[in-house]
């Protein structure tokens, strides 16, 4: 069995620093590594980023990560991805890494995806420019991190996203702004290997629990739908989902 505890838009600050850490030291008790789904800052800026690898960094398992789109805003994404690998912590953008693991090989691949929205409801590439342009950032992801879950050779693969692969995760928040938390293609790259978990944040007035069209299983992560510092899930296993009212709260 493998066990990864997870979590997303912890959006750190210099605040912030100190408030996740008790929980994070207890990890190799918990957890074989640590996966983040992106918003690890609040405007992407360099400083915050220092102050995320301050209190993420330097863990006993390794720690995984995509950005997502308040890392984006400052239009410093690379720095903030510098500051992160300098600190030990993999960022993974349409690219994938394997974990060894007590005689397994996890696969994470991962990237922050983009909107778009979901069957029935989504934008097409169709009309303007702009539109065309805003749904081909879209298929771009999802075709990245569909490169990615099939570059892997491993015992476990997770697919490792801040937008939302699947409308069930959204349930609580406005069906409105659906489309600017996910897109079906996603999901439809994570259904194209053999994935057996895929997390995501983003919402975070969401649900915890969705599935696939092909059935693999998606957890939203974000801390304000998860309410504690991390959430554990089991690979290998019989059930995904781990006893979580043992765990530490942030």
């Amino acid at each position: 069995m493998i066990r990864i505890a997870a979590v997303g838009d912890v959006h750190v600050d210099k605040d912030v620093v100190g408030r996740y850490r008790p929980a994070l030291e207890e990890l190799p008790g918990r957890a074989d590594a640590l996966l983040v789904a992106g918003d690890l800052t609040r405007h992407g800026t360099v400083d915050e980023a220092k102050c995320f690898a301050t209190e993420f960094g330097g863990l006993a398992v390794p720690v995984v990560a995509v950005l997502g789109n308040h890392d984006h805003q400052s239009d410093r994404q690379d720095d903030v991805a510098r500051v992160l690998t300098d600190a030990g912590i993999t960022v993974l953008e349409g690219t994938a890494t394997v974990l060894e693991i007590r005689g397994h090989r996890l696969g994470v691949a991962g990237t922050k995806g983009f909107g778009g929205g979901f069957k029935g409801a989504c934008a097409s590439n169709f009309g303007e420019r702009e539109s065309k342009d805003f749904v081909r950032t879209t298929e771009r992801y999802a075709d990245s991190l569909r490169e990615a879950l099939r570059s892997v050779e491993c015992d476990a693969l997770v697919a490792l996203t801040h937008y939302a692969p699947v409308p069930e995760t959204l349930t609580g928040e406005p069906l409105e702004i659906y489309a600017f938390l996910g897109c079906y293609q996603l999901g439809q790259a994570i259904d194209d290997a053999p994935t057996a978990l895929a997390l995501h944040g983003h919402a975070h007035h969401g649900s915890e629990r969705g599935r696939t069209p092909g059935g693999v299983p998606v957890r939203n992560v974000a801390h304000p739908v998860i309410k504690q510092a991390y959430n554990v899930y089991q690979l290998l296993s019989d059930t995904v989902d781990a006893k979580h009212e043992e765990l530490a709260t942030a």
